[in-house]
């Protein structure tokens, strides 16, 4: 049997991205072999219960995450708000709460760009919903170092901006409805 390459999938999201991910994570099985790294933009004080609604309508186990975890197979991780989150060579989580980058803390380029110089192209980078165009620049360090890159649809997008704004650098591999993503990972993933 063959597993797929890819060791890693890292989500950058933000307006209507509670409804997104909760359609998107939906569809994938509670063994999905790979960890889900998501940076969903959130306000200091607010969506503290992001990760118990996920953990009630989805299979895969949901959690905050903390700073030096290790990544497992069948986890998604959520930065938790007002800190960036970052992937460590040793591919483990490191928070930071330097300052704000695209207006953003936690911010999607940190996490794109930091996972890119971890697992190249064992990446899966996949920009979703959102009204600012955090996630472009990281989505470009992804496809540059060989990683693919996935586009929500901006016909199909609740916000079509972030998706739109990384489509247009050129660096996204394929647009897809949000409906249509998580089929496709798990095509890209499973045990062939």
């Amino acid at each position: 049997m063959k597993i797929s390459n890819y060791k890693a999938i890292a989500i950058g999201v933000s307006a209507g991205g509670l409804n997104a991910l909760s359609i998107l994570l939906a569809s994938l099985p509670a063994d999905f072999p790979i960890p889900i790294i998501v940076t969903q933009h959130r306000l200091a004080a607010k969506d503290n219960l992001m990760t118990s609604i996920l953990n009630k309508i989805i299979q895969l186990k949901v959690r905050e995450a903390e700073d030096k975890d290790n990544l497992e197979p069948g986890w998604v991780y959520l930065a938790p708000p007002d800190y960036h989150l970052l992937i460590e060579s040793k591919k483990t989580i490191s928070l930071s709460c330097e300052d704000k980058v695209n207006f953003a803390r936690p911010s999607i380029d940190v996490l794109f760009e930091s996972a890119a110089r971890v697992w190249d192209s064992e990446l899966i980078g996949v920009i979703l919903t959102g009204s600012s165009f955090d996630g472009s620049l990281g989505m470009v360090q992804i496809k540059e170092s060989g990683g693919l890159t996935i586009a929500e649809d901006p016909e199909t997008a609740e916000y079509a901006m972030m998706p739109k704004s990384s489509i247009n650098t050129g660096s996204i591999d394929h647009v897809l409805s949000l409906s249509k993503i998580s089929e496709f990972i798990n095509n890209l993933v499973k045990m062939n």
